[in-house]
Parts: C-alpha cells; structure tokens; sequence
C-alpha cells in the first residue's frame, strides 16, 4: 500500500514570487559550479537551502531557514493541498512541444524490502551522507524526488488538467523548460488520488540519494521514538508522480567517456571487438549517433581521429559471465560495460562505479568535442534506456548499471518546500486530512 499524504507547502511570499524565477535553481546533483555562483548572489535563492555553502552547510542551512520563516520570505500554505506540476518542452530536432504532467505531495518513506516503492540504481554513501545531514538539521524537503506511476486509464490526469488551468507560477528554468504550479485543495480530489495511488508500486526515476536520506533519517527516529504512531513527519518523503503511460515521459542516454587509461590503443581495441561485434567505420563522425539509433546493442565508439558502429553479435550474448537474470542482462548498458569496458578496455566490472577513467556525459556534442580537443581517449555511445525495461528491472529486484537513466527534464527547486517537523506537518484540525 503505498500512502500519500497532502502537503501544506512552504512557498515564497507574494512580493518575492513575482519574480518566482530568480529563486528557482536545479538540483543539488546536476547544479554546476558556475550556476551555483551565479545563484548564491541572490540571498533568497532555493540554492542557499538545497546546496548551502560553507565548512557546516547544514547548519547554515537550518540557520537561514529560520530566518527566512521569522521573518516571512517563506509562508506556509494554510490548508493542506497536492500540487500540480506542469512541464512543457520540446527535444532537439522535433517540432514537437512535450509536457510531462505530474503532482507533488508526501509519501510514506518505504524501506526497499517493502517492495513499495522500487529503485532502479544503487547510491554512493558519502552522497547520501550530505543529503542525511541536511534532512535531519533542517527536517526540510527542498525538491521533491522524481516517482512513477503506471495508470493506462489516464484517471488522475483530468483532475491535474483542471487544477492547471489556474496556475500560481509558471517560468522558464536553466533547461528551457517551461515550468507551471497549480494547486488542489478541494477534498474529494484530494481523497481521490489518495485513494488511486494506494495499491499501486512506485518506481524511484529520479532523487536515489535524497530518498535514501528520507529511509535513513526515518530509522533513526524510530529508534529514539518507541511510542510512534507512524503518523509522524519523519515517516515521509517529498515526491514528485509522473504516469509512465504518458508519451511524454523521457529518457535520455547517459555516455560514456573513457580517460587516462594505461597503454591505451585504438588499434588493439578494436581487435578485441572483433570477436563479439559487428564493426563498421563511420566517416562522418557528426552523425554516430545517428546511425546506432533504435538499434538493439549497438554503440557508437569516437576516437580522435576514428568513429565506429559496433553492434553485439547475437550469439555472444550467451558470453556474457555476470550473474544477472535476463532483463539486466539483455540491457544495452550491460552489454556495454562487459563487452566493451570490462573486456576490450581491460576495467573490472567490480571497479567500474568508482573508476578514475570513466565519466559520463549527456550530451552527444559534448562527446565528440572532448574526444577531439584530447580531453577524452574515446567515448562510448548509446541509446536511451525505455521505460518498459526500468519497470522489468525494478521488478526483477535488480538494479541497473550505474548512470543508465537521465529522466528528462529534471524538476527544479524553490517552486515549494515541505516540512516535516512534527509542529508544522501536522494537518491543521479544521482538515480532513
């Protein structure tokens, strides 16, 4: 059963969400160094409170959010309300305007072994450490992790429809995305996604390591109140619920860079493809990406002054050695990182997640540029993992490889807060929730 739970949001006060924009920011885990500085000069940015500054960012944190409360820059909602979260964009060469439809409210914090909610990747622990830190000082959600849900009848969408029509903000972010906030207050549909999202399993898409925080500070908790009711703040998480039957919803591939690796040679690599692969030369090294599209276990390999397809012979499969079921191992991305990383580049599968040679990369232009300008030895390129492959992952109780999915676009901070300091979760009395 997984339970929601209407939130009474913290949101900036009037005067300032005017220029609601100037106090957005992306999340902690894909803000860059050069966005962070631009948005600390602004002192009442969301940035302060989800990526604070100095030798105790927590406690500068918690101080700031003090402040801010005593002396108004945010408000609390006063009734309890699920809010609707809008995000319109389009992709690179379509003419096509998306909008990911989704709305944000609590979530009881399930332990993994629940089967409630279901990840898809594994955490690095000193991430999650920060994100602890940062929960249990300021017992403050700033941005809500990424869910899915699967509704084939579009039930919950009319509702989200409605609700939009009157939204309270709307901007364009660092993606150049347009993003809107509405809100519900009105009871019965309250009741009613409540009552929808109760027997379905959520998939974790997006935020592993502040759910992580969410499970870890949750426990804690336990431990020091025997006397819980279950009811408490410290039981649930901010998330944000997106349908994965929608068309909008979008993946997309995460690259691979290799660099610095000892004796590295192109020559011998391709050599040891030979075996598994199917590999043919590119000539205009512009359009790889292109030419692997849509194609089961084929990549594109860039070298400064080469490019190559390379596509898994079909009988190879069965070589593949790590003990995985069927859907891990059938991946693209486990395909790549047995054949290509860990044999023919010579890193054990073991050491990958914390190799000092392998990076990555969204961007299939950014690839080709590090590649040519020395930057990178190669880059590996791949396609986008489907949504039916995270659902048969999660559902097999494996986890993908690391870095496989890029839910796009990513939600953005500031719109709202959540607390869940006992004292102001806690549903006023004249609500029924």
């Amino acid at each position: 059963m997984a339970e929601i739970k209407p939130i009474r949001a913290w949101r900036y006060n009037s005067e300032l969400s005017k220029n609601i924009g100037d106090l957005t920011s992306p999340l902690f885990d894909v803000v860059s160094d050069k966005q962070r500085k631009a948005l600390y000069q602004n002192d009442f940015n969301s940035i302060h409170i989800s990526v604070p500054e100095g030798p105790d960012p927590s406690q500068r944190a918690y101080e700031l959010l003090e402040r801010w409360k005593a002396d108004g820059i945010i408000l609390q909602d006063k009734l309890p309300a699920i809010y609707v979260y809008y995000q319109y964009f389009r992709m690179s060469g379509s003419p096509k305007e998306y909008c990911r439809k989704g709305f944000i409210c609590h979530i009881k914090a399930y332990d993994w072994n629940e089967n409630v909610i279901l990840r898809h990747e594994n955490t690095i622990p000193t991430a999650v450490n920060d994100r602890i830190a940062l929960l249990e000082k300021t017992q403050f959600h700033s941005s809500p992790t990424h869910g899915l849900y699967s509704d084939q009848n579009f039930e919950l969408e009319k509702y989200m429809d409605e609700a939009i029509l009157a939204p309270i903000y709307e901007t364009e972010d660092y993606q150049g995305v347009r993003d809107v906030l509405a809100v519900i207050h009105d009871g019965h549909a309250i009741t009613r996604f409540i009552d929808f999202i109760q027997d379905k399993t959520i998939i974790l898409a997006d935020g592993h390591h502040r759910y992580e925080s969410s499970l870890v500070y949750r426990k804690r908790m336990l431990e020091k109140s025997q006397d819980a009711k279950g009811d408490e703040g410290f039981n649930y998480h901010l998330m944000y619920f997106t349908n994965t039957e929608s068309d909008d919803l979008r993946i997309l591939p995460t690259h691979r860079l290799i660099n610095s690796l000892p004796s590295f040679n192109e020559d011998e690599i391709i050599n040891r493809l030979q075996e598994d692969f199917i590999i043919k030369p590119v000539d205009d090294s512009t359009i790889l990406n292109e030419t692997i599209a849509g194609k089961q276990w084929a990549f594109g390999l860039l070298f400064k002054e080469n490019a190559y397809k390379v596509r898994l012979k079909p009988e190879a499969i069965e070589k593949l050695r790590w003990p995985f079921p069927k859907e891990v191992r059938r991946l693209d991305l486990t395909v790549m990182h047995y054949f290509i990383i860990e044999k023919a580049l010579g890193i054990p599968g073991k050491d990958q997640r914390q190799s000092e040679h392998i990076s990555f990369d969204r961007s299939f232009s950014d690839c080709l540029k590090k590649v040519i300008q020395n930057e990178a030895q190669m880059a590996i390129i791949t396609n986008e993992v489907s949504i039916e492959e995270v659902k048969q992952v999660c559902h097999s109780g494996y986890t993908m490889p690391q870095k496989s999915t890029y839910f796009y676009p990513k939600v953005i901070c500031g719109f709202l807060y959540s607390s869940i300091k006992e004292e102001e979760f806690t549903s006023p009395i004249y609500s029924p929730f």
